[in-house]
């Protein structure tokens, strides 16, 4: 329809915004013809027709150009098949429905259904009655909007997501959290919600600068999608924080595979433009309704699991439980009360050997730093590491420990050095040399008897400033030691630069080199050929088994060092054994690395039938366990063991000793992310809840009332009666 026809259809005029003004008639037609026809080039203005069925009978030229269609092709074609609503714009109703009701709609937003052009424009439509009142079809205007649109698009995207990496920002996580919970309680689902956090991104954004830790966050976040291969909803609360939304699981097997992942995938090496960096993660967990009914309560669990990851050594995840807030609060305590540790001298070194592969000989000790705590007694080297981690004093430790080192091996036979570790931040301190140097002058130690193990993690800094630190320590005489060398992100480049004495295999890598075929075993040989290469010595660290060692002395390694020759002793006991001859060390299969256990279960319940009796846990692995207590238990017999805070696992008696029986559970434990174990699954708060108990979070006390009904209450007669006490306690 040319735009004269479409002016004289009844009713066109009404688009003007008036039916036959006074103004309006001063104009003849040709003139109001020209105007529009002006109006509708200059963009301001566009119109369109269609007839009883919806099919286009004019549509102006200028739209066909804007939405780069050929108009000819657009004119007899259904409107709705020729725009259809901008996704996104929030309208319930569709275009055709709208023409069908026939009545006068504005504001409408659309786009062309085919071409390539992204127009997003705004229609009006009226519907038009010929004379005798039937609808003979709809005269509409049009407007572009693609520019307005777009920006806000843009204004509500920023307002949900994160500008930087295009995650979930943390206004929008809390919302879908808090719907999902809501909609989830009422559907009795689950809901895990994972908390992440960066180990050393702090180093790489005041090494490297910050454009280059915006970078490293954008490689983070693309990591962190290809890392959860399932639902999700994945959101940066901001800085180097991250929070991960699971809907439908409590699994925590699964989950602990979800976070091994994640953590694997993150610490892989990342190339920016400033340079190579390394970081880490380390990620806490809770699951709805378990750990928490509400958001607050349920971010909240997963904060003080990941506050717990961090302190347990970083790159570890942990399970939310009850104990861990005041795990968190005792941990803040004491990391401010180094400052105090260090100026009452409440600090002390312990030594483990380091012995010659050739000789067995001690040829070097080192440190390690322990605490004699005035409330909480002595902490160990293991669990005063993961307390100095990221601490605000980590630099002040680590000067007294080199002090403290030096005056130590200054009583030693001058054969015998001694090792210290270097922590990141003390290295990057401008006067570390001079502090190194103090600390040998103060002793009176010759500076080759000072070995100082440093980390690669001291390249992610400033290259200029690490070569001079590294040249001024090589000028003044002290041994260097690369420490932890293929941990996964090795790189040669620190060999040609760095004036290094000796290589420190990651002892991951040792550990997992026990094998003849094993792949880790020929990295091990190919790192001792090329420090061999390269004039350096090699050291093994963390061996337990005979078998290991006899691997590592054929592969080359120049010294050993694990519990199978000592842990850290105590400075005497040093002074003792370096009196008289060469101090030397033979290897024994019997000693074991002491396992760390954050949790130890002592008194716990078992239930049988409708009765819970109190026993000792002996022992606990993820395939049983030996309990203690209770007096003629038949093999065969089942129980479920309480192992506390809704942990409920089926086990079957599989050899009993009077009054000591050995358990098989039915399904296995699994690691807890922290060296102990759990139950993959926990009793439901739904179900507490269709019992008749509100709906809350799990507390940690026993769940034996889950199990037969009403505990207690039932008609049968115990049928195990209580052994004598035990003389020993478990430990």
């Amino acid at each position: 329809m040319p735009l004269k026809g479409f002016l004289s259809s009844k009713g066109g005029s009404s688009l003007l915004g008036s039916r036959r003004s006074e103004a309006a008639s001063v104009l003849s037609g040709d003139e109001k013809l020209a105007m529009l026809d002006e109006l509708e080039r200059s963009g301001l203005g566009w119109f369109w027709a269609s007839d009883h069925e919806g099919n286009l009978t004019y549509l102006s030229s200028a739209i066909a150009e804007r939405v780069d269609l050929p108009l000819d092709e657009l004119i007899g074609q259904p409107l709705a098949s020729v725009f259809a609503p901008r996704q996104g714009d929030g309208r319930t109703k569709s275009l055709p429905l709208m023409l069908g009701a026939r009545k006068a709609f504005s504001g409408f937003v659309v786009e062309a259904t085919h071409g390539k052009s992204n127009a997003v424009l705004r229609l009006a439509g009226q519907p038009i009655d010929d004379a005798r009142g039937k609808f003979i079809g709809f005269r509409g205007t049009g407007a572009d909007i693609t520019e307005e649109f777009h920006r806000e698009e843009e204004t509500e995207r920023l307002a949900k997501f994160d500008s930087l990496t295009g995650l979930s920002n943390r206004h929008r996580m809390a919302q879908i959290i808090d719907s999902t919970l809501t909609a989830f309680q009422a559907a009795k689902r689950n809901c895990a919600v994972m908390m992440l956090d960066l180990d050393r991104f702090k180093h790489v954004n005041d090494t490297l600068g910050h454009a280059a830790g915006d970078e490293l966050l954008r490689q983070v976040s693309a990591r962190l999608k290809r890392a959860i291969d399932r639902d999700c909803e994945i959101g940066r609360l901001g800085g180097d924080e991250f929070q991960v939304m699971l809907p439908d699981i409590d699994d925590r097997g699964v989950l602990g595979d979800v976070a091994m992942k994640i953590i694997a995938m993150l610490k892989q090496p990342y190339s920016l433009d400033e340079g190579r960096c390394v970081i880490g993660a380390s990620v806490g967990i809770a699951i709805a309704p378990h750990d928490g009914v509400t958001r607050d309560e349920v971010v909240r669990s997963a904060d003080l699991a990941l506050y717990a990851a961090k302190n347990g050594g970083r790159g570890q995840y942990r399970f939310f439980s009850g104990e861990l807030e005041n795990e968190a609060i005792f941990r803040r305590r004491l990391e401010e009360d180094l400052g105090a540790a260090v100026r009452d001298e409440q600090l002390f070194l312990k030594y483990q050997p380091i012995v010659a592969a050739k000789t067995q000989s001690v040829e070097t000790l080192e440190a390690h730093i322990c605490w004699n705590h005035s409330q909480r007694g002595e902490i160990d080297e293991e669990e005063f590491a993961s307390i100095l981690d990221g601490a605000s004093h980590v630099a002040d430790v680590g000067t007294w420990a080199i002090e403290q080192a030096c005056q130590d091996a200054a009583n030693w036979p001058e054969s015998v050095r001694v090792a210290v570790n270097v922590p990141v931040p003390l290295f990057s301190v401008e006067d570390f040399v001079d502090r190194v140097a103090d600390a040998l002058k103060k002793a009176d130690l010759a500076a080759n008897r000072l070995e100082l193990e440093i980390s690669e993690a001291v390249f992610f800094g400033d290259t200029n400033a690490v070569d001079r630190t590294l040249a001024q320590l090589f000028k003044l005489g002290v041994q260097l030691t690369l420490d932890e060398f293929g941990s996964g992100y090795s790189s040669l480049a620190y060999l040609r630069r760095a004036p290094f004495d000796t290589i420190k295999i990651d002892e991951k890598l040792i550990q997992e080199a026990d094998g003849e075929d094993s792949r880790e075993l020929g990295l091990v040989k190919a790192i001792v050929a090329l420090a061999g290469a390269l004039e350096m010595k090699t050291v093994a660290n963390g061996i337990e088994a005979m078998g290991l060692l006899d691997v590592l002395s054929q592969c080359g390694v120049s010294y050993l060092q694990g519990p199978i020759f000592s842990d850290p002793i105590a400075i005497d006991s040093v002074f003792e054994e370096l009196v008289g001859d060469a101090w030397k060390i033979e290897p024994c299969g019997d000693r074991t690395k002491r396992a760390r256990r954050r949790t130890v279960f002592r008194k716990i319940q078992v239930i049988h039938d409708d009765h819970s009796y109190e026993v000792t846990l002996r022992n606990l692995s993820k395939t049983g366990a030996l309990i203690q207590g209770l007096a003629d238990v038949p093999k065969g017999t089942q129980f479920v063991v309480d192992l506390g805070g809704g942990q409920l696992a089926v086990a079957t008696v599989i050899r009993t000793s009077g009054d000591t029986q050995g358990l098989e559970f039915e399904q296995q434990l699994i690691d807890d992310g922290s060296g102990g174990l759990c139950t993959r699954n926990r009793v439901s708060p739904y179900a507490l809840a269709s019992a008749g108990a509100p709906l809350a979070a799990l507390s940690q006390g026993d769940y034996k009332g889950m199990q037969g009904g009403m505990l207690g209450q039932g008609n049968s007669v115990p049928q195990f009666g209580y052994a004598p006490a035990p003389k020993h306690e478990a430990a």
